[in-house]
């Protein structure tokens, strides 16, 4: 078992790249819960520390138990690797299709057709988590950013586990998983402005805190920000990396508008969402916010489970892209679904 680092700074804990502010009591008792729960076999594995050179290969992640052919997307076996896909399905007025069977879909892999092993709809709990802008810029716009990003904690069905980042320079996890909406809501409410922003290593350090803590199979990430990336130490295409690793998540982003967003910082951060299965969106008003976390509380809860066994071969660090289709009458139809990932590095992770 990996160990956690935990350092006591004045009146923040760290853990692993993500900063959890509390009271120097509190520090103490996190340092003594870890070091108990890392005693015992009963406990749930500890957070990792985000490795301090970024090239280095994502973080170990939990093996699945024999039989559980579904996590996160994606399963792999050392025999066999079956690729598991979540998906989302809507016609060209964008409106979601939920009503589709297995013998609607074709998965590619490399271009290759590949034989579909088994298809489902799913309604299961998600590990959510949210990550806020804490710049200076935000500051005016917190407000209505935090009721959309309740909204999209009210929608929650049981058994979902949420936390809250903010993020300026640092990343500080202000509410660790919980059902508790009053938490939460106190998490969103710490704005503590920061003058820049570090978007990538705050998606890396969060993607992190997902695989090595979730118990659950589906995990879902939504960043709201106002400006493009100025401090990470992480560049575009690591974290595009860490977001395409097996057992990634899907993130969501809402890019608010800004005068000095560029033409590229868009496709960036659209490439992004979209490698992964999820969304980015552009509002042109704070008044859009709202009804753009309607929309991604309904895309999470309308996906289709698709099942597949690779024919390619898969040497280790490879990326292998996906492309599916579906297909129904004559009406065209768009699957949003994970672009591909890298193989090979199941066994790798774990060994960490």
């Amino acid at each position: 078992m990996a160990s956690t680092t935990i350092v006591r700074a004045g009146s923040h804990c760290f853990v692993g790249n993500i900063v959890v502010k509390s009271a120097f009591l509190v520090c103490w008792i996190t340092l003594a819960a870890l070091a108990s729960a890392q005693n015992s076999t009963s406990s749930s594995p500890p957070l990792e520390s985000i490795s301090p050179d970024p090239q280095a290969p994502a973080g170990a992640a939990s093996q699945a138990p024999a039989g559980d052919d579904d996590q996160n997307g994606f399963v792999f076996k050392k025999a066999i690797e079956e690729v598991v896909l979540r998906a989302t399905v809507v016609d060209n007025q964008n409106r979601l299709i939920t009503d589709l069977a297995g013998n609607n879909f074709a998965v590619y892999e490399d271009g290759k057709l590949q034989a579909v092993t088994s298809f489902r709809k799913e309604r299961v709990p998600v590990s959510l988590g949210i990550l806020i802008d804490n710049s200076g810029s935000m500051l005016p716009k917190r407000a209505k950013v935090n009721e959309a990003a309740m909204q999209l904690v009210d929608g929650s069905q049981e058994g979902d586990r949420v936390f809250v980042v903010n993020f300026g320079d640092d990343a500080f996890l202000d509410q660790d998983y919980t059902q508790d909406v009053g938490k939460l809501r106190a998490a969103l409410q710490r704005i503590e402005t920061r003058g820049s922003t570090a978007l990538y290593d705050a998606l890396i350090a969060s993607a992190d805190h997902l695989n090595q803590s979730s118990q659950l199979q589906k995990k879902i990430l939504l960043a709201v920000t106002d400006g493009r990336d100025n401090a990470s130490q992480a560049t575009f295409d690591q974290v595009l990396h860490k977001l395409q690793s097996k057992n990634g998540p899907v993130l969501y982003i809402i890019a608010l508008e800004q005068d000095q967003q560029r033409v590229d910082d868009r496709r960036s951060l659209t490439t992004l969402a979209e490698r992964t299965g999820g969304t980015a969106y552009f509002p042109s008003s704070l008044d859009e916010i709202e009804s753009i976390t309607r929309a991604i509380a309904r895309d999470i809860r309308s996906q289709y489970v698709i099942t597949y066994r690779s024919s390619n071969p898969h040497a280790s660090g490879v990326y292998h892209s996906i492309q599916v289709q579906a297909l129904a009458g004559s009406a065209p139809l768009r699957v949003q679904t994970r672009a591909g990932y890298y193989s090979g590095e199941l066994e790798a992770e774990q060994s960490h």
